[in-house]
């Protein structure tokens, strides 16, 4: 949004309706010299998308090729082109024999680098991206290209390739070792033993637990594209999730294919690379993440580019690589909010590659833990099949689960429901603690999260952005959690008051009390910037905030699940969902029942404990399903967020052809953003009294009509640039 925002003030159209001409359609007058190159002598036009945030600008623009750029400007390749009076960057993405204008054309400036970076199968999906969430191409392009680094891009010119020893085809060695020479003869199909092998020492393959597991197995390396979403009950040891997809990766890989495997985080990508180390071998992968910088980032990138590797892994943007052959995209958690976008059009991984499977053709896998509604929803619609172990599996497997504000436990301690940590939960640490690690899940991290008013309870807030106020240490000072100003002198608004209290414990508060309470005992806290990937098995005392648990080689002889009902109490949606998928992924870490393995979780919610009780992903994922479609709300229908201010509200609304059967519910003030407040296009603050939102919740079937005129509307507002802008953001996870 703030790209945009800058974009349009720098970026004005020519007088005119001839200066309106020529700067969308990329041409100059005939009065103006082109200079003497002649134009190349086959294909002279090529396409250019720009690199340009202006929704009115989303789309491709012919310009001339010059002779000497003839070899070198292909499709895919990073230009630099004149627009507008200024120069922008941009890719080609077609050469054509002729123009779609009788005006002489512009050359092109300058061809960036020859890398056919953007990839035709990716150039179509992030237009189906754009298309799907009324975004632009450019930012779809923006997470899905990494920036470039000159030095890489020597390295794969074919000269560098052919001194390399690396045939022209992209065919290497490193691509040729995926399989390890247990890739079948053609038309031979893969034995069920070498589709269920797995490395020496690792135990039997994680899927045969499961009824369905080994046969998706087989058609993955029969070279069909099964579509299937998990409920994994592997947390840690040998069959852990990460085994999981290795094992589906590899047989992807002797079916002759590639796979692309995304991950929330680079705790679970670490995981996982491990694990297809060990199955398929180092150098038949390689990672797509931001945290390997831009120089290694870009290297991988041009690797999968030229087919030098079939497997690719890594986070967001690693759903857009450009894998020859793509045979299987797997997504790990989908519920995760790491993957949704945070910059527009806001995308989310799943959806991705929900549209990368449907237009190539590939097999897609979902696991998880626990299941989403949005998985769900595929599986109740037949689009994918559910895989899930037995219930005698099931109970063979997973912990026993106590919940302390039962019958049975409040006729044993009355004052259950309002302890923070019941006696139960001391009583399954002590025991446990004599047979290993005890895992001890937070809801927040910090000491003090939240703080109010000693005397009246009113929340303490921030008196420069009204954002609440926590403290890091029990001697810190008090700062506010979204701007991260200090207030080492507060005053209460309400009453006056000068004292503070902590009205939530966080992950220092609980590992400092624990240890008071277990002297003898370490403890390891594993939350906000200090998150522990591993632990040992020797006794101790792991607190550790939601998705930063660290995992135990054997398994925790125990896990205390605290301040569920904080949780389960958010104003959100999906708190309830979120709350739950939360617990299943620290249970799974938690030995089995039989080997004494147990797990107690404070909450007073029923029927949400009651799933966790029974260990059922799918029967809550249902259940809520069921609930949001006779409600009317997401996934069992798609929404759209509209946000600005009132005026621009107002005027946006009327141009949408919406489809009569489109719920508009707003335009209502936002009271209290979650966040800090944005800056608009004018210079100021978009307060609590100057934003407001409107909602529409559509089906799926009116879906492409209401983003295409939305899409629509954003383009004809920001070519006239009137107004203050509208913010669109379709099916966000954060906002109901």
């Amino acid at each position: 949004m703030q790209r945009e925002q800058a974009g349009t003030a720098g970026r004005r159209e020519a007088a005119g309706e001839a200066g309106q001409l020529s700067l969308l359609h990329g041409f100059v007058s005939p009065s103006r010299s082109l200079g003497t190159q002649p134009a190349a002598p086959r294909l002279p036009i090529a396409r250019v998308l720009l690199d340009s945030p202006l929704p009115h600008l989303d789309r491709a623009f012919d310009y001339l090729v010059p002779a000497n750029l003839d070899d070198d400007a292909v499709p895919g390749a990073r230009v630099r082109v004149r627009f507008g009076g200024q120069e922008l960057s941009g890719f080609i993405t077609a050469r054509t024999a002729e123009a779609d204008t009788s005006a002489r054309l512009m050359p092109l400036g300058k061809v960036v680098s020859p890398q056919p970076v953007l990839a035709p199968q990716i150039l179509r999906l992030a237009e189906a991206v754009a298309a799907r969430y009324s975004g632009t191409v450019h930012d779809v392009l923006r997470v899905a290209v990494p920036p470039r680094a000159a030095r890489v891009d020597k390295e794969f010119t074919p000269q560098a390739r052919a001194a390399a020893g690396i045939p022209e085809t992209g065919d290497s060695a490193a691509g040729e070792s995926s399989a390890a020479g247990e890739q079948p003869a053609a038309g031979e199909p893969a034995s069920a033993e070498t589709v269920l092998s797995g490395p020496e020492g690792s135990g039997p393959n994680p899927w045969t637990r499961y009824p369905h597991g080994p046969r998706f197995l087989t058609h993955l390396a029969a070279g069909h594209s099964p579509r299937a979403v998990l409920s994994s009950l592997g947390g840690y040891g040998a069959g852990a999730w990460p085994e999981e997809i290795a094992a589906a990766v590899k047989a992807t890989l002797l079916s002759g294919r590639g796979a692309v495997v995304v991950v929330p985080d680079a705790k679970d990508l670490a995981r996982v690379e491990k694990a297809l180390t060990e199955r398929i071998g180092a150098d038949a992968f390689v990672r797509l993440t931001a945290d390997d910088g831009p120089t290694p980032r870009y290297r991988s990138f041009l690797q999968v580019l030229h087919g030098d590797v079939q497997v690719v892994i890594g986070t967001r943007s690693a759903a857009y690589a450009p894998v020859r052959n793509l045979g299987l995209a797997v997504l790990w958690d989908d519920a995760d909010d790491l993957h949704a976008e945070q910059r527009a059009p806001y995308q989310h991984v799943r959806d991705v590659l929900l549209l990368r499977a449907a237009a190539e053709d590939t097999a897609l896998l979902l696991a998880s833990h626990s299941r989403s509604t949005e998985a769900q929803r595929l599986v109740t619609t037949g689009w994918a099949a559910g895989i899930a172990a037995e219930r005698s599996t099931v109970r063979a497997l997973a912990p026993r689960v106590v919940s302390t504000v039962d019958s049975f436990n409040l006729e044993r301690d009355p004052l259950a429901a309002r302890a923070r940590i019941p006696h139960a939960a001391w009583k399954a640490a002590q025991d446990g603690l004599t047979r290993g690690p005890v895992l001890v899940q937070v809801a927040r991290a910090g000491f003090s999260p939240a703080l109010s008013c000693q005397d009246c309870r009113e929340p303490a807030r921030c008196r420069a952005c009204a954002g609440p106020l926590g403290l890091a240490s029990r001697n810190g000072i008090p700062a506010c959690r979204w701007c991260g100003r200090p207030e080492p002198v507060w005053s209460c608004g309400n009453c006056g008051g000068t004292h503070l209290r902590g009205s939530a414990a966080g992950a220092g508060r609980t590992a400092e009390e624990l240890g008071r309470a277990f002297p003898s005992v370490t403890v390891i806290s594993s939350a906000g910037d200090h998150v522990r990937a591993e632990v040992p098995d020797a006794p101790a005392l792991v607190v550790a905030t939601p998705g930063a648990e660290p995992v135990a080689a054997g398994g925790y002889a125990a896990a205390i699940l605290l301040d569920g009902n904080a949780m389960m109490s958010r104003e959100s949606l999906r708190a309830g969902e979120e709350t739950l998928r939360r617990w299943f992924s620290a249970v799974a870490l938690v030995r089995p029942a039989g080997d004494k393995g147990l797990v107690v979780v404070t909450a007073d919610d029923t029927s949400t404990v009651g799933h966790l009780l029974r260990w059922d992903p799918a029967g809550a994922a249902e259940r809520e399903l069921e609930l949001r479609g006779e409600l009317g709300l997401p996934p069992a229908v798609r929404y759209a967020e509209l946000t600005g201010s009132r005026e621009a509200l107002t005027a946006f609304l009327p141009r949408l052809e919406l489809p009569a059967e489109t719920r508009v519910v707003g335009p209502a003030p936002l009271e209290d953003p979650p966040g800090p407040v944005p800056v608009h296009r004018d210079g100021q603050l978009g307060g609590s009294g100057g934003r407001y939102r409107t909602l529409l919740f559509f089906s799926y079937s009116a879906a492409p009509a209401v983003t295409a005129a939305m899409r629509a509307a954003k383009a004809a507002v920001s070519a006239k640039r009137t107004g203050d802008p509208v913010y669109v953001r379709v099916d966000g996870t954060d906002v109901l």
